[in-house]
């Protein structure tokens, strides 16, 4: 048995221990509740990373740019800034039109493209003129209208977000590749879209294989094409792979020997893109492109699909602001009158 002073020893220490312990904890404490009270002083603006969506806005259809931009705006708490890209003559039309609607609450800059940047570089005998609209070219040449940022999402203006914009840009890019995209051939849902109405999905769609240039890349006529309407691109290795010259380099080889503008796909735009980014490119989710919405003016999508959609493409003739075409109830929900009333819709009734 422990003599009485030894207990009553031991008891000491232990509660001066504990009364250390405590101290030792709360003056530890201090400074984690002081760095939690400044991080919350911090304004949610300067914590929240900006996401840039590039989006042109052409002449006779600037309705396509405000949809696709009210479908985002409406659909996300993210820090977007729009650099919205149009030629010298439609800009003051599009900036009116954004400063008088419900869009004025929105970041915005106004970017000018010239022209003058594809002079010598398109054929002017493609079948579908429209094609050549020279901002069908702006996604070739994002850093030179992008400065500041790493990461830029572009989107066709022919396009509404269903989902948070903040998904898409969260997409991964392996190292070493400038862009993600969505493959041809990557949701079933879609194949009997495509087969039904006669849209190529594979390269030999785009590239024309007759060709000695195009079977010198080596690159199966069966592979999978992909779809350049929506891109997240990292602009450090896109600027560091000089993809631009590649694109340009490939546009000069089309005006000499013919390789692709006359082909099915009359991707003028999309087969130096196919060629460049063979084999080098991350995958975007397939549900954030749901495409092939304006190719037939009546093959059409199951309801309940389209509702679990995050993006939808209207790539093809069939426009939803004109008349006839698909889903157009989908595209109108995000639409904004034009204040000059210059922009109409075609509709049968009008």
């Amino acid at each position: 048995i422990l003599p009485l002073v030894s207990v009553n020893q031991i008891l000491l220490l232990l509660l001066v221990l504990t009364m250390c312990a405590i101290l030792y904890k709360k003056v530890h404490q201090v400074p984690l509740a002081l760095k939690n009270e400044m991080v919350d002083l911090e304004s949610p603006e300067e914590m929240e990373e900006e996401i840039p969506v590039v989006i042109c806005a052409a002449a006779g259809r600037m309705g396509a740019a405000v949809a696709a931009i009210s479908s985002i705006y409406s659909n996300t708490e993210a820090n977007v800034l729009f650099y919205i890209v149009g030629l010298k003559t439609t800009i003051p039309h599009i900036r009116k039109w954004i400063e008088n609607s419900k869009l004025k609450e929105i970041k915005f800059k106004v970017v000018e493209f010239n022209p003058m940047v594809l002079k010598g570089k398109i054929r002017q005998d493609a079948s579908r003129p429209e094609l050549l609209q020279p901002l069908n070219f702006v996604r070739f040449y994002l850093p030179l209208l992008i400065q500041k940022h790493e990461k830029v999402i572009y989107l066709d203006d022919d396009v509404i977000v269903q989902g948070d914009i903040q998904e898409l840009y969260d997409t991964k890019l392996a190292p070493g590749h400038a862009a993600a995209f969505s493959d041809d051939c990557d949701l079933p849902s879609t194949h009997e879209m495509v087969r039904s109405v006669g849209m190529q999905n594979t390269y030999m769609g785009f590239l024309d294989y007759r060709k000695q240039a195009i079977r010198d890349l080596g690159i199966s006529p069966s592979t999978c094409s992909f779809n350049p309407g929506v891109i997240v691109a990292n602009m450090t290795e896109w600027k560091h792979q000089r993809i631009t010259k590649q694109l340009e380099k490939w546009m000069q080889r089309n005006v000499e020997e013919n390789l692709y503008s006359s082909t099915l796909g009359g991707g003028v735009a999309t087969s130096p893109m196919l060629i460049v980014f063979h084999g080098k490119y991350s995958s975007i989710n397939p549900m954030w492109h749901i495409r092939h919405l304006g190719w037939s003016p009546d093959a059409r999508y199951s309801e309940q699909f389209l509702q679990e959609a995050k993006l939808l493409h209207w790539n093809g003739r069939y426009k939803p602001w004109d008349y006839p075409s698909v889903h157009t109830d989908l595209w109108e929900n995000w639409f904004i009158p034009d204040p000059s009333g210059k922009f109409k819709l075609t509709r049968p009734d009008s």
